[in-house]
């Protein structure tokens, strides 16, 4: 049976005597799934695995879905590479959900600190239900009827503005047209609701004028990610992070350049917010 402890109030748990090199059992998935909807953010220590039991891991839960902006690992192309040194600094500094840009946003994404610096380059989470619940009455049933617009463009303008960074990404940019989501979605699995806007790919409320839906989303943006919804992930090799982009924002801390740091990503399909 595995162990599962809390690591903060609103949302996070490590999970321990498991070992993701090995084949996973029926009931040992299902405590790993349990313990993913509850706690939406899970972490699991020293776990020195490979490619394969990368994918094998995300297989249980969907589909592996190939991120369009980033290199992928040869021998299991279904694993992004993210690296980032002097040469090469991170651009994502905001706190966002993956790839809201999609019309079907991801279930989750499951990261392995490969190599990293000795410190610095801890990752936020922030509970979206812990966030909705926090809101009055009235906030939640205005909201509940909105929908806002997400773009790929918008979140990779940095990128798209380097020399030749269009021409990069122009697959992207046609495989992924701005596409609307409710500001509220319903978890499919839990049934919990959740705020489902942020600041890296939403580039507006629909239906209003942009003054109205500047200021709504400020609000917003601001209390989604309150301390109180919050936790902290401090990272050592071979720990791997396990989130349900369903329900959680996520923000790296970009405090450790020049030094290298190496992570490996795989994202798993989601299907259609409601």
């Amino acid at each position: 049976m595995i162990r599962v402890e809390k690591v903060a109030g609103a949302l996070g748990a490590e999970i321990s005597e498991i070992d993701l090199k090995t084949t996973l059992n029926s009931k040992v998935i299902n405590e790993v799934r349990k313990a993913l909807l509850e706690h939406e953010v899970i972490f699991f220590r020293k776990q020195d695995i490979e490619g394969k039991h990368h994918l094998a891991l995300a297989n249980i839960f969907g589909k592996a879905v190939i991120h369009p902006a980033y290199p992928q690992l040869e021998e299991t192309p279904e694993v992004n590479i993210l690296i980032n040194d002097k040469n090469n600094p991170s651009k994502i500094e905001l706190w966002h959900t993956d790839m809201t840009f999609m019309k079907n946003p991801p279930l989750g994404s499951i990261l392995r600190a490969y190599k990293i610096p000795k410190h610095g380059g801890d990752t936020l989470f922030a509970s979206m239900s812990a966030a909705y619940e926090g809101l009055s009455d009235k906030m939640q049933t205005f909201l509940s009827g909105l929908t806002a617009t997400h773009d790929f463009c918008y979140g990779f303008k940095e990128s798209l503005e380097e020399i030749g960074g269009r021409e990069r990404l122009k697959k992207a940019i046609k495989d992924n047209p701005p596409v609307s989501h409710p500001v509220v979605r319903t978890h499919p699995e839990s049934g919990k609701k959740g705020l489902f806007i942020n600041c890296l790919f939403t580039k507006n409320i629909d239906g209003m004028k942009p003054n109205e839906s500047h200021a709504l989303l400020q609000l917003l943006y601001g209390h989604a990610v309150m301390p109180e919804y919050s936790c902290r992930l401090r990272w050592e090799e071979n720990t791997i992070a396990f989130w349900d982009n369903r329900i959680t924002q996520h923000k790296p801390i970009n405090d450790y350049f020049p030094n290298y740091r190496e992570m490996h990503r795989i994202t798993i399909a989601g299907d259609i917010p409601y």
